[in-house]
């Protein structure tokens, strides 16, 4: 089971929701730990390095499996635009 690391991003936006919203992403991505693949989840377009995104509530996390590490790169709200287009971003 992959361990969950968080991008400085990830952890300050976490840092800044409500306390009710913040266990629901954290617990989410628990969840991706056991199973980074779910059925609710779908690999971002026109990216080769194994980006996917999944959402929880009015959320999104941008993740990634790299060997033994569940590599959180980004969460936002899900119609912000610095998140709805990550699958434009060159990582």
């Amino acid at each position: 089971m992959p361990t969950p690391s968080l991008t400085k991003n990830a952890l300050d936006f976490i840092k800044k929701m409500q306390h009710k919203h913040a266990k629901q992403v954290l617990l989410k991505i628990l969840e991706l730990c056991g199973n980074p693949t779910p059925p609710d989840s779908q690999k971002l377009e026109g990216n080769s390095e194994g980006y996917r995104r999944a959402d929880i509530g009015e959320y999104r996390i941008v993740y990634r499996v790299a060997g033994d590490i569940l590599e959180v790169l980004l969460i936002g709200k899900r119609n912000d635009d610095e998140v709805v287009g990550v699958k434009h971003l060159r990582l």
